[in-house]
């Protein structure tokens, strides 16, 4: 179990980088590399969206 809680902890901070550069400098990351809503790209942000759901559920069960 813990090996999945950090796998989906550094896949939630990949994920919160490319919203900060977002913001910040107007740069995403995903649409650069796998192009703008492409199905790579869409797979990818499934994946991380999917891994926050599954780390916070994990946090929480901790306490």
């Amino acid at each position: 179990m813990h090996i999945l809680k950090l796998i989906t902890f550094i896949l939630v901070i990949i994920g919160a980088l490319n919203w900060g550069l977002v913001g910040i400098f107007n740069i995403n990351l995903v649409a650069m590399i796998f192009g703008d809503m492409t199905l790579p790209a869409r797979i990818v942000y499934d994946i991380i969206g999917v891994s926050a759901i599954i780390y916070a559920a994990l946090a929480y069960r901790n306490i």
